[in-house]
């Protein structure tokens, strides 16, 4: 989906509202998340750049995920499942489709910063293979580094 779709902008925007409450402790204002968003923008995820991958339920969006291609290596970002839809295998579906574009462009590494706070999708990287790793970026909001090497399936 295009960065700049409506419900692209609507589910990364909940997702930067759950991850600055979550850093700040309390819900995010809107000023906060404005500069989040501006911290962290995502319009380069899309063509020979990156992608972002948008999960919908009855025309609701409920998860999003991003990738950059960087070289021969995924960066996974603004992965995200809408609280109440967790558990329901949705982060699993759409880890699932961006480890396959990333395959489709022949990238063998995917790799992601996140921060230990951020239980539930640390549990679903690990689940999913990925290993923690040495610090490959200064992300001053990271504490956790993962990386996976992904298998190439023959044609």
């Amino acid at each position: 989906m295009a960065p700049d779709d409506p419900a692209a902008e609507r589910i990364v925007r909940a997702y930067m509202s759950d991850v600055a409450a979550r850093w700040y402790g309390r819900p995010a204002t809107a000023d906060e998340v404005e500069r989040a968003l501006e911290d962290e923008p995502y319009d380069e995820l899309h063509g020979s750049t990156g992608a972002l991958v948008i999960a919908a339920e009855g025309g609701f969006t409920i998860g999003c995920a991003g990738v950059r291609f960087v070289d021969h290596t995924g960066e996974l970002t603004k992965f995200f499942t809408r609280p109440e839809h967790r558990g329901r295998g949705v982060g699993s579906r759409l880890l699932a489709d961006v480890e396959r574009r990333c395959r489709a462009r022949s990238i063998r590494t995917l790799r992601l910063d996140t921060r230990g706070a951020l239980t539930e999708a640390c549990a679903l990287y690990e689940r999913a293979g990925f290993e923690r790793v040495d610090a490959f970026n200064d992300e001053p909001y990271s504490d956790r580094w993962y990386s996976k090497v992904l298998e190439h399936h023959a044609s």
